[in-house]
């Protein structure tokens, strides 16, 4: 907090119009910081995902799979010869500065901006892979005016040591992962508000980003193109306003603006609303950060600022707003579920991981999903190896009769009974499963719907993410071997089409086919009938499993042409106990049936064996509980 206070004082002296506003930012950080450190963490962060050291002390990979080692030390764009280029790592013999080095200056930040803008993440430690990934996306794109803030010294230091430019936000807050909604989630959002109060009287362009985006292409030039607006804004917008890459018409604009992804100009209407959103936040800390933007912004709604830029007045009437195309700043229902910028044939500037429904880790699985997270190499060749199957689903689950509530659980309980198979035989030959596409007819969301929302553009059957279906977090959670038994790790659908996968792996592949036991060449053998194909019988045993397959343990690839009738059963039955009481927590909720209270509908991961299964809302509030 030093830091800031002397930023602060230091720019006051110089513009003594703004002494007001920084003595709000000092008064704020004090509250903030009390707030935090009084604040009683839970620590929720997959072990399963933390980050190897070799991880934080190598240079990321490129997107093709060649080593950055060589490209990561030229600078990206002209710089000061005092400026060391991003992911260029200071010696690991040289001792890291003091702390106060790293504070928020004029100085600092006019050292990495360029053209007068700077970008802006920040985060704690739990969230430094996306923090990776967020820079590693921007460094690719050929932009490197950008300045992560560390919310605790673990974060600070092990992005010094990798060569991203970073200062300490002085909150010394926990390392840990802080849930979506939580009082310790809303307290840090004011974080946020209070950096954009301390970097705009710099006199910057500031682009503010939360760590759970990542840049696709360059908003620079985009956001050039809109020089009159004090703040350009992302948003919640599901239905599109626009087909080509104009800002969105803000008319027609009825979600929230969500300040995940967010440019600010150092004007007088911008330093205003600042001041008086961080203003009302200190005031009442059960107002959520972006709930404040939005009733602040939305005081007054137009008229428009001319007839073609699609900027329009807000706030108090002075403020210029403009708001960023859904098609293109994409929220998480306007890629993964729409894919608007494939069905306008637009190539997207961002991906924010919203309208999500697994924490944290369904977050990062998503990126996964869509193949833009950058995992440590170990994460592409896991002990073990891996499983994967070829899914068959009939055209009338996906495509006859209307979509309804019936038709989206028949398809959905039809996979679902595949990849119980298929995680029981990962269980049993202790391979890393790789999870199929998964297919939906009905949207989820947190709403009563009528399956997909009206206006937008959702196809139906759509390859739906996993955390639609499934808990990610929780089949990623390290639940107790004694009572849940061996854990089963899973990886994305994409993943073996990543051009991270290591060519080891790719070329270590064995296809088993399944067949009718006693027909030709079918025998629980080792014995292949050609190089790289076994064939084996349907509904094996967890022992046949084992034996055949011990002869392929330095596979690294083992694919099943099905998993229909893949697996006879666990024949150690309370290894078979431990493995439902896993599986069955692995499934969540569709959400929700119009006109009914509750709305919600739980998966069942064992619907096949309760005889008259239906896909109804609970009936009374004694039967509102998932079905384990």
């Amino acid at each position: 907090m030093r830091g800031w206070r002397n930023a602060v004082q230091e720019t006051a002296a110089s513009k003594p119009l703004f002494l007001t506003i920084y003595a709000t930012v000092i008064l704020g950080t004090v509250v903030s910081s009390f707030y935090v450190f009084s604040a009683i963490y839970s620590p929720t962060a997959s072990p399963t995902r933390s980050i190897s050291s070799s991880w934080l002390l190598a240079p990321p990979l490129s997107q093709n799979g060649v080593s950055l080692s060589s490209n990561i030390s030229q600078p990206s764009q002209h710089r000061s010869n005092k400026l060391r280029p991003i992911w260029e790592a200071p010696s690991r013999t040289s001792k890291m500065p003091r702390l106060k080095s790293f504070r928020l200056t004029k100085e600092l930040v006019a050292q990495r901006a360029k053209d007068n803008v700077i970008i802006v993440t920040f985060g704690n430690f739990a969230f430094m892979d996306f923090i990776l990934t967020w820079v590693k996306h921007l460094t690719d794109l050929g932009v490197s005016n950008l300045l992560v803030g560390a919310m605790d010294t673990k974060l600070l230091k092990a992005l010094y040591w990798k060569g991203i430019p970073v200062f300490d936000m002085g909150s010394h807050i926990s390392t840990d992962d802080v849930g979506w909604g939580s009082p310790i989630f809303h307290k840090m959002g004011r974080q946020k508000v209070l950096l954009i109060n301390a970097i705009l009287p710099f006199g910057f362009e500031l682009l503010m980003c939360d760590t759970d985006m990542v840049w696709l292409k360059n908003p620079l030039p985009y956001l050039a193109r809109y020089p009159d607006a004090d703040i350009l804004t992302s948003s919640d917008q599901v239905v599109p306003t626009v087909v080509d890459d104009r800002l969105a018409d803000w008319k027609q604009v009825g979600a929230a603006y969500n300040i995940g992804i967010f440019h600010w100009r150092p004007t007088p209407p911008a330093k205003k609303l600042a001041k008086e959103w961080i203003d009302m936040l200190l005031a009442d800390d059960r107002i959520w950060d972006q709930n404040g933007f939005n009733e602040l912004v939305r005081r007054q709604t137009g008229p428009a600022f001319d007839d073609e830029s699609g900027i329009f007045y807000s706030y108090d009437g002075n403020l210029k707003l403009g708001i960023l195309p859904e098609s293109l700043f994409c929220s998480g229902h306007t890629y993964f579920v729409q894919a608007l910028h494939q069905q306008f044939r637009l190539q997207p500037y961002a991906l924010h991981t919203t309208f999500q429904y697994a924490g944290t880790e369904g977050k990062r699985h998503r990126l996964r999903e869509a193949m833009v997270f950058f995992d440590p190499p170990e994460y592409y060749d896991a002990p073990g190896g891996f499983l994967s199957f070829r899914p068959s689903i009939s055209k009338s689950l996906l495509l006859d009769g209307e979509h309804n509530l019936e038709s989206h659980f028949s398809l959905i309980n039809y996979q679902m009974r595949q990849i119980r198979s298929a995680l029981a035989i990962a269980s049993v030959l202790n391979r890393t499963l790789v999870l199929p596409p998964l297919w939906c007819r009905l949207d989820r969301l947190w709403f009563p719907h009528p399956g997909a929302l009206l206006g937008s553009l959702t196809r139906q059957p759509f390859l739906c993410p996993l955390d639609h279906v499934f808990e990610v977090n929780v089949m990623l959670r390290d639940l107790p071997a004694e009572e849940f038994g061996p854990a089963i790790n899973i990886r994305e659908y994409s993943f073996l089409n990543n051009p991270f996968l290591p060519q080891r792996v790719r070329e270590s592949w064995l296809d088993v086919q399944l067949c009718q036991e006693g027909t030709e060449d079918c025998h629980a053998s080792s014995n292949t009938s050609r190089p790289g194909l076994l064939r084996f019988p349907k509904r094996s045993s967890e022992e046949t499993l084992k034996k055949v397959f011990s002869s392929f343990k330095d596979v690294k690839v083992i694919q099943f042409s099905s998993m229909q009738d893949a697996f006879l059963g666990f024949t150690d039955k309370t290894r078979e106990e431990k493995f439902r009481k896993r599986v069955k927590q692995y499934v969540g909720i569709w959400c929700c049936v119009e006109n009914h209270i509750p709305g919600h509908i739980y998966y069942d991961m064992y619907w096949d064996e309760k005889p008259g299964w239906k896909p109804i809302p609970p009936k009374t509030p004694e039967d509102d509980h998932p079905p384990f």
